[in-house]
């Protein structure tokens, strides 16, 4: 039976909310900065501002496991709102809120999933609170890596 997992995560980040918002936005350079991200690539490129547009990630931490899913842009609001749908590994949703305040950017991350792979809905009893860390680390190291890519301070994460 699938697991489902609710993730909130919060970055401030003392950097244009622009500059923030086209880092996140442009997911195939994620690898190049983001610990964690294996591959990124196109699956359909969608329509000219990206909704319907559909990537693929592999992402990997700590634990010796990689997911890969997909994910479909369904809704765009320029430098303040992604929100995708995500099929594969992971199925479920996850939105990426963006705002700016006296030159940092809040941004927060909504991921509800449900887990596909059969070892990890058995073993979900044990480990939801290792699987819990991992996402951590990783949403931690993109946070990381994001005010490195921009040049720029990292308030909280």
């Amino acid at each position: 039976m699938p697991h489902k997992y609710v993730f909130i995560t919060r970055w401030q980040i003392r950097a244009p909310v622009q500059d923030v918002w086209e880092a996140i936005y442009n997911s195939l350079e994620w690898p190049r900065w983001w610990p964690g991200v294996k591959n990124a690539r196109t699956i359909e490129v969608g329509e000219a501002n990206g909704i319907n547009g559909i990537r693929e990630y592999t992402w990997k931490s700590f634990l010796p496991y990689r997911l890969r899913f997909a994910s479909r842009l369904t809704e765009r609001e320029d430098y303040a709102r992604l929100h995708g749908i995500a099929s594969g590994d992971l199925e479920g949703e996850g939105t990426w809120h963006f705002f700016e305040k006296d030159g940092i950017t809040y941004l927060q991350c909504d991921w509800r999933v449900n887990t596909k792979l059969g070892w990890m809905n058995a073993a979900a009893f044990l480990l939801k609170p290792l699987f819990r860390y991992n996402h951590k680390v990783i949403m931690n190291r993109g946070a990381r890596g994001l005010a490195k890519k921009l040049n720029a301070e990292l308030i909280a994460y």
